[in-house]
């Protein structure tokens, strides 16, 4: 499929999506407590079969779920997304047993997991994690703390990220499925600008045995990877549908809102403003398809693909969501309006999974290593 067009059936299921999460998700946000996990909205989810999707989606629908979601309720996109992020590793990497035991769980909206990779010291630096694991003679002992974790300290369980080799880099971390109740896992909430569930785990000598290992030992870093890798398009995606929500709005404002003798929109200043946002999102919006279309097929320079479509995508909502912004004036400003509410959730995708300065490394690394001239189609990573 070209990655630059959507067939007809794709572009039904995605107005049908906007549809059902202004209708039926957006209610359920709205009841929600800010920093919490609202697990009647993640349970509507589930029962709406979109978990289910979620679990089996390839990378550009998961990005087709993910902007038209989006575009009318952010809640419910980002508590579907954090569904697939923490339970990617089981997905992929997972047993048969552990599979079986939380992927059901999952598709219904009964258990909310988590992806615990960052640390206070470990953010952009993944390899750099220093959580330890500990050999105990039966499996390992987990000392540390996790930061920034997206639905901690309320997930049901954790995709964890340990050192079982120290002095090993990246060649030294493995991944565990952890259950939430596991002794000596404690966390807290961080009261953080974007409204959605964010805290910080804790790991007392919390045991953890082979039966627990995500993948292979010594080899949770490719697990990371992988699962970011195929997540970073859909960050941008996400992105995306709130571009086009900001668009949109400022759209119908400067076409109904009268200053000067006329309609904004004929002001040039506007006009040129409006139309700069649209060639932006429509490029975002491209870039996104084509790097989760090359993670689908196996193509060459996924990684490169991938840091493309979120590095200027989020950036891309970010101006997009500030020009409509002021475009409207004091009334986006205003607690509880749409723009206001975009303002705050735009920032944060900026930062998470490979921040704007990271994604600009790994596009340079690639094209360094590719050499003069190459493109990411005849890049092999």
């Amino acid at each position: 499929m070209p990655a630059f067009s959507l067939d007809p059936e794709q572009l039904a299921r995605c107005a049908q999506l906007r549809t059902l999460a202004r209708e039926q998700l957006l209610p359920l946000a709205e009841q929600g407590e800010p920093g919490q996990v609202n697990r009647p909205l993640v349970a509507a989810l589930g029962e709406l079969g979109l978990l289910e999707r979620l679990v089996a989606a390839d990378a550009l629908e998961l990005c087709l779920l993910r902007e038209s979601l989006a575009y009318a309720c952010t809640e419910a996109e980002t508590a579907l997304a954090l569904q697939g992020l923490g339970a990617s590793p089981v997905v992929r990497a997972g047993t048969e047993a552990q599979r079986a035991r939380w992927l059901p769980e999952v598709a219904a909206g009964r258990a909310v997991a988590a992806f615990a990779l960052s640390e206070r010291g470990a953010g952009s630096d993944a390899a750099a994690l220093a959580l330890k694991a500990r050999p105990d003679g039966r499996g390992w002992r987990l000392s540390g703390e996790k930061c920034w974790i997206s639905n901690a300290p309320e997930a049901d369980f954790y995709s964890v990220f340990a050192r079982t080799t120290e002095g090993a880099g990246a060649r030294g971390v493995t991944a565990f499925l952890v259950p939430a109740d596991r002794p000596g896992l404690t966390g807290s909430a961080l009261d953080m600008l974007s409204p959605h569930p964010i805290g910080t785990l804790s790991f007392d000598e919390v045991p953890v045995s082979r039966e627990d290992v995500l993948g292979a030992p010594d080899g949770g870093f490719r697990v990371a990877m992988d699962t970011l890798n195929r997540f970073r398009p859909s960050v941008g995606a996400f992105a995306v549908g709130m571009a086009q929500a900001a668009l949109d709005a400022a759209l119908a404002h400067t076409a109904d809102r009268r200053a000067f003798g006329g309609a904004l929109k004929d002001l040039q200043s506007v006009a040129h403003t409006t139309a700069e946002m649209a060639t932006r999102t429509e490029a975002a919006r491209l870039l996104v398809y084509a790097a989760a279309s090359a993670y689908d097929e196996g193509a060459p320079g996924v990684p490169r693909r991938s840091a493309m479509a979120k590095l200027f995508a989020t950036e891309t909502a970010q101006y997009v969501v500030d020009a409509a912004v002021q475009l409207h004036g004091a009334a986006a400003l205003r607690r509880g309006h749409l723009l206001e509410h975009l303002y705050r959730e735009v920032r944060a995708p900026r930062i998470y999974e490979g921040a704007t300065e990271v994604q600009r490394t790994v596009i340079a690394r690639e094209l360094y290593s590719a050499g003069p001239g190459a493109r990411p189609e005849e890049t092999a990573t």
